[in-house]
């Protein structure tokens, strides 16, 4: 899955801070990454849920959402057992200091200045805002109402459904954890987008927003949304050398609807 490039200005100039090489992926090598993730998310919500949601009938009056926080809690940390995974074969470890590099987790680094960390953080801000924007603007297609998670939880059947209800609680916490830290976002701004310039120079930037926007099978309506993220998340990603960039503006997100399920839990 994986070809030794000429090195990119790119490769140089992350070969400048880090000790840890990216080898660079081909484009079947980047379609199969992104296939061992979308298409077991669509299994799960599309057929899995529905067959779980029978088995919730009965117990509570919202049964498919119950049916999809435990299918897509599961696809989201296979993301992360996949991650673990290609890491582990590629570098031969999983060291913290080589996952670190080998994810770009590590502090934004000012292209102009060189500046690490510190100020560089502040343009987390806009970006979490232009995400959010740029979500509102977009959500032109609906979603079915019993898999739409924001209706469900301004329904009553919703609101009851969670009234004390802190395993599920937990359980969605999990699902957000895994869905823009340790899943989503680690995936394709950690192990993708790194290893795409060989195979779209320039433009690895885009065609990873592009992916991203087609990964989402399980929830084809937030497609429109979610290519905008190119802008506010894999661009900015990618400029910074950071994938801590894109689980920041990502997780902003889930800890506003976090925050916000709490106060129906309790």
């Amino acid at each position: 899955m994986t070809i030794s490039y000429p090195l990119t200005a790119t490769a140089r100039s992350d070969a400048a801070v880090s000790s840890v090489e990216i080898p660079q992926l081909r484009i079947r090598g980047i379609f199969a990454v992104w296939a061992a993730a979308a298409l077991p998310m669509a299994v799960l919500a599309w057929l899995v849920a529905p067959a779980l949601a029978d088995r919730f009938a009965g117990v509570g009056d919202v049964p498919m959402a119950k049916a999809l926080i435990v299918s897509l809690a599961i696809g989201m940390v296979w993301q992360f057992v996949l991650v673990a995974i290609l890491v582990g074969r590629e570098q031969r470890t999983l060291r913290w200091s080589t996952v670190r590099e080998a994810l770009w987790l590590r502090s934004p680094r000012s292209p102009r200045s060189g500046r690490v960390g510190g100020r560089v953080w502040l343009i987390v801000i806009p970006l979490i805002l232009a995400f959010t924007f740029a979500q509102e603007l977009l959500a032109i297609v609906p979603a079915p109402a019993d898999r739409e998670f924001a209706t469900i939880l301004e329904s009553d059947a919703g609101k009851a459904f969670l009234d004390g209800a802190f395993g599920w609680y937990g359980l969605i916490l999990v699902m957000f954890l895994f869905n823009t830290v340790l899943g989503e976002e680690l995936l394709f701004r950690g192990y993708l987008l790194p290893r795409m310039n060989g195979a779209f120079g320039r433009g690895d930037w885009v065609a990873n927003g592009l992916l991203f926007a087609g990964y989402h099978l399980h929830v084809p309506w937030a497609i429109p949304g979610t290519l905008l993220d190119m802008f506010t998340i894999s661009y900015p990603t990618k400029r910074y050398r950071s994938a801590w960039i894109g689980i920041a503006v990502h997780s902003a997100q889930s800890v506003f609807l976090a925050i916000f399920v709490f106060t129906l839990v309790v």
